[in-house]
């Protein structure tokens, strides 16, 4: 007999934790799993294409530690790793960190409080994929505090989970990459070739991220996701193993000792944040009225985080104290993305990416955007970038769409969504949340598999019914 108030999806969703927590390694051996697996798939598909086992091997090792391997995303390491260290200061920040408590405060229980940060998460991950990322963690984290202020018996991981979910719609949203780049001829010509963009054109948005499609996909999940969560919520007291937050979180309010000197008043003054501060604003309103929030990058976001957590805590070594506190957590993303970059590398160069991707395009046209949707959640395991995906999938799809008279839009849409869709069985995305939040992808990953095969079957229906 279950337990009062353990429903039937709380339940399954108990199940899951324990199922995959004794069965998810961390992210560390799955990449390095993942890795091997590739490593041997790519030297036998040289092989089989009439390559010798030696000049398979050496073409993949050098590729895989070469530039377009282990190195090909230090930049994009370095930009996720500001943007976990930067959200980590603005966090820590008195003013946020008491609004966030604050808001927090508003759910009457401990669902309520699990559907809002799920809300959050989501509706932030629409605005922008590293906004839900990090706004989704740093909401989850409070509300675990709360949950734990009141003696809520709540499991911390599930709200973690919740903070992770927008993960799972970013694509469809303003952050978008394949849309967005759909949007100029420029970069048309720059994926496709010429002679397949002169016959596709360009997307505007009005047939991608603001068509019908993408209105009803992207719209559902963002109520389906707090509904989900809240359900999978035991009551008050139901749940048979909870788990609370941490009992502390950083703060930087200590008292401070006085200036030991002059030079140390000036290193302290608010003149020296100022002085950066002023620069940095301009460069952002400059990029709005230039480019408009339709083209916010991760450069600009971090930009942006920057400015914020820096005038928030008003002195440089209050805000260089929160940002060696944020720090420790990149160790994940200096270790995971190399790794994964060699992935991507070997998938490249053996052919393995556009193979993968051709085998899904030949399938007829009623189930072509939803084959599509399957083979980029699919890819996305392999090449967790949606950049990379819409360059591998891009002009196999869009030839594969004008073919059988379909839209190119609809085509690459259902690419995005399968490209965001997999995202919850993806360790690489998740690691700065896990960082900001303190737990193993071992304790959400029950929860996420959950939430994607329900995102996956409304995604489909709408796939199914809309084109």
């Amino acid at each position: 007999m279950s337990a009062p108030g353990l429903g039937p999806l709380a339940r399954l969703g108990v199940a899951a934790r324990r199922g995959f927590g004794r069965l998810t390694p961390e992210p560390f051996v799955i990449t390095v799993g993942l890795g091997a697996l590739v490593g041997v798939a790519a030297l036998l598909h040289l092989v089989a294409g009439g390559a010798s086992a030696g000049a398979a091997g050496a073409t993949l090792l050098g590729r895989w530690q070469g530039g377009g391997g282990l190195w090909g995303l230090l930049a994009f390491a370095m930009q996720a790793s500001l943007m976990l260290v930067l959200g980590s200061a603005l966090a820590s920040a008195p003013i946020v960190r008491r609004g966030v408590e604050r808001l927090a405060t508003l759910p009457r229980s401990g669902r309520g409080l699990v559907a809002m940060t799920a809300a959050i998460a989501i509706a932030g991950a629409l605005i922008n994929w590293s906004v839900g990322l990090v706004a989704g963690a740093i909401v989850a984290r409070t509300a675990g505090q709360e949950a734990r202020r009141r003696g809520w018996r709540l499991h911390y991981p599930l709200l973690c989970a919740a903070g992770y979910a927008g993960m799972m719609a970013w694509h469809g949203g303003l952050s978008g990459t394949a849309p967005l780049k759909a949007t100029t001829e420029k970069d048309m010509v720059e994926v496709l070739g010429a002679e397949l963009a002169a016959r596709v054109g360009t997307i505007p948005l009005s047939e991608s991220l603001f068509g019908d499609l993408n209105l009803w996909v992207s719209g559902g999940l963002l109520l389906l996701g707090p509904l989900l969560f809240a359900l999978l919520t035991p009551a008050e007291g139901a749940d048979p193993d909870p788990a609370a937050a941490p009992a502390h979180l950083p703060v930087h309010e200590a008292v401070e000792p006085a200036p030991a000197d002059r030079l140390e008043a000036i290193e302290r003054s608010p003149i020296i944040t100022w002085l950066l501060a002023l620069p940095m604003a301009a460069a952002l309103v400059h990029f709005a009225a230039t480019r408009g929030i339709a083209e916010l990058d991760l450069n600009t976001v971090n930009l942006a985080l920057w400015l914020l957590a820096m005038l928030l805590h008003g002195r440089p070594h209050r805000f260089l104290a929160a940002c060696e506190e944020g720090i420790r957590g990149c160790v994940g993303i200096f270790l995971l993305f190399p790794l994964y970059a060699g992935i991507m590398g070997l998938m490249s160069a053996s052919g393995l990416s556009q193979r993968l991707a051709a085998l899904f395009a030949d399938v007829g046209g009623e189930l072509f955007a939803v084959v599509t949707f399957a083979a980029a959640g699919l890819l996305n395991l392999f090449v967790p970038s949606g950049g990379g995906q819409w360059a591998i999938q891009g002009p196999i799809l869009c030839e594969s769409a004008l073919a059988r008279g379909l839209s190119p839009a609809d085509a690459m849409m259902a690419m995005a969504y399968g490209d965001q869709w997999s995202n919850m069985l993806q360790p690489f995305w998740a690691m700065p949340l896990l960082a900001i939040t303190g737990v193993r992808a071992r304790d959400i990953v029950g929860y996420c598999a959950l939430w994607m095969a329900l995102g996956g079957l409304w995604i489909v229906a709408c796939l199914f019914v809309l084109v």
